[in-house]
């Protein structure tokens, strides 16, 4: 088969097309190579990857030939109140746009990257599909358009698309700005950690491998919207507690306010992908946690 990966240099996309190629397939990737995620790391990312530079939001987009496209490229973040959100807007909402009408004109099938933050402050936990929508920043509000664009492209264009909702992903190659990355560097260079919040926010967090394996059975079988959750839920503060024990160091943590935006709790609902896709987690939260300690101390020479 045949694959366009969007966001192929980042990381679940970088994870993504990797386990793709393994498989036998025939990747391109695409990513705009933004500095919003250290240009170094994705380059290192997609070094061994065909990767094209391309802005979803202006260049033309083809995808005949295309068995399917993997949409996962959107800017990340809660931080997406203020003058950012034009960014937002652009990167996530308008490449979408023209993702789902080149795909839906070329007749390729996409599976696109939602994320939990469209539920927000979610009226129960875990939290399944048909829960109401009700995001607490920019950023979840960007997402959940691009659902409603999809699934209004599927209505009137015939597009075939999946929505897979993803539950704090992690694990080696995460995003320099993302907690877990933050910790394990701060543990591995012997510096200390900026902790926005009290550290009871807890989270269904899932390893990338479990990600990817979800995502190519939704390409494969999929139809509808799923959640995408590892069935573990901890808190910030355990999640340190645990690192510190596996790296065998102790963390140093300054406390700050938390950010406006982020979530109290996720943790998803994973019934129906299980029921539907044969799909289930793998990898525990401590088995995740010590791939990416070991990722990371080989990165940083410790002070």
């Amino acid at each position: 088969m045949r694959y366009a990966v969007t966001g192929a240099a980042g990381f679940i996309g970088s994870h993504l097309s990797e386990a793709l190629v393994a498989s036998g397939h025939e990747v391109i990737g695409f990513d705009a190579f933004t500095d919003y995620y250290d240009p170094a790391l994705k380059e290192e990312n997609a070094c061994d990857l065909d990767v094209r530079r391309i802005d979803l939001a202006a260049d033309a987009l083809d995808f005949t030939g295309f068995d399917g496209v993997f949409h996962l490229a959107g800017r990340p973040g809660v931080k997406s109140f203020g003058d950012v959100f034009a960014i937002y807007l652009r990167d996530n909402l308008l490449a979408s746009q023209r993702v789902f009408e080149a795909a839906a004109r070329d007749g390729a099938k996409v599976v696109f990257a939602s994320s939990s933050s469209i539920y927000g402050a979610a009226e129960r936990y875990p939290t399944p599909e048909e829960t109401a929508p009700q995001p607490l920043s920019p950023y979840g509000i960007t997402k959940l358009a691009c659902e409603h664009l999809a699934s209004a492209y599927e209505r009137e264009f015939g597009l075939d698309a999946v929505m897979l909702r993803f539950f704090n992903a992690f694990g080696p190659r995460q995003r320099p700005d993302m907690a877990f990355t933050r910790i394990v560097l701060a543990l591995a260079g012997g510096h200390g950690f900026q902790m926005f919040g009290d550290g009871d926010q807890s989270r269904g967090w899932t390893y990338v491998s479990d990600v990817v394996d979800a995502t190519i059975a939704a390409m494969q079988r999929g139809h509808g919207t799923y959640n995408v959750g590892g069935g573990v839920e901890a808190s910030l503060s355990e999640s340190i507690d645990l690192l510190e024990q596996i790296s065998g160091r102790e963390l140093q943590v300054e406390r700050l306010a938390a950010v406006p935006g982020d979530q109290r709790r996720t943790n998803a609902d994973t019934g129906r992908i299980r029921a539907d896709l044969g799909w289930s987690p793998s990898v525990t939260l401590e088995e995740g946690l010590r791939a990416q300690w070991e990722w990371a101390s080989t990165r940083v020479m410790p002070r």
